[in-house]
């Protein structure tokens, strides 16, 4: 079977349970790209099958179940929810998680960059768009031939992940007045949490969704600044729950006010 850039596929080695997208070929080998986790891989053609459709990975019902529910009275007070700023080193997850804040009506600022040049920038992204949640996200993996789990070294991007929520702790170090989310797929979940973020992935080292840092920012952005969150109601909102994502108990960064 002639495979191209572009195409869907699943891997027969992996029970075909993840669906990719074709981003290289290079002679007998191909980059995927997860079209619903945040995940790339390198993978030899010979193991590839072509996507046929169908609901693989129970995205339906996953999608269904991350809307909002509208349970704000409008009739009487009006409501200032926190600002986002996403900084993705995906374009397409990008793209896809600010389409999801724009239909909750949430603002937030998005921003294209690879992982390595996340730390450097970071302060003058805040000092610019001064936002009450940064999502830092893209792309991580785990390499168990690296070393253990608690050797930073052995995973692909969670060095940058740390440093870049560190800079933003210089911006601001209160938990409570800058919310981080921070991680993608298999990221360093413990270190992150050290190095000052809200929520982070991933505390079993698996793959998270490409819309978990979104869901968890905004649940954050319209969570009311003088609550604490109800953490295990925020975390289960994600795709894989506690096991993808955790963090620590704070307060929102919603302003309510009276009279509409």
């Amino acid at each position: 079977m002639e495979f191209k850039i572009g195409d869907l596929v699943t891997r027969n080695s992996h029970n075909n349970d993840i669906v990719f997208k074709i981003q290289k070929i290079e002679e007998n080998t191909c980059e995927l790209k997860g079209i619903n986790v945040r995940l790339l891989v390198d993978s030899p053609l010979n193991d590839l099958k072509k996507y046929e459709g169908g609901d693989i990975e129970g995205e339906k019902t996953f999608l269904e179940r991350i809307q909002p529910k509208e349970e704000l009275d409008r009739n009487d007070f009006f409501y200032l929810p926190g600002k986002i700023l996403h900084i993705d080193s995906d374009k397409d997850f990008l793209k896809r998680c600010l389409d999801y804040y724009k239909d909750i009506n949430i603002w937030a600022m998005g921003i294209n960059e690879e992982e390595k040049n996340m730390p450097k920038h970071m302060q003058e992204w805040l000092n610019k768009y001064k936002p009450n949640i940064v999502v830092i996200t893209g792309h991580d993996a785990y390499y168990k031939r690296k070393g253990d789990t608690n050797n930073i070294d052995a995973y692909k991007n969670s060095k940058y992940f740390s440093s870049a929520i560190k800079e933003a702790r210089k911006y601001e170090n209160s938990h409570e007045k800058l919310i981080i989310i921070a991680g993608g797929c298999s990221s360093y979940y413990e270190e992150l949490i050290r190095a000052g973020a809200n929520f982070a992935s991933s505390p079993k080292r698996i793959n998270i969704h490409a819309l978990d840092p979104a869901i968890v920012a905004t649940k954050m952005s319209l969570s009311d600044i003088n609550k604490d969150i109800d953490i295990k109601d925020i975390l289960d909102k994600t795709k894989y729950g506690k096991d993808g994502m955790g963090g620590i108990i704070t307060k929102g960064t919603m302003y309510v006010g009276y009279p509409r």
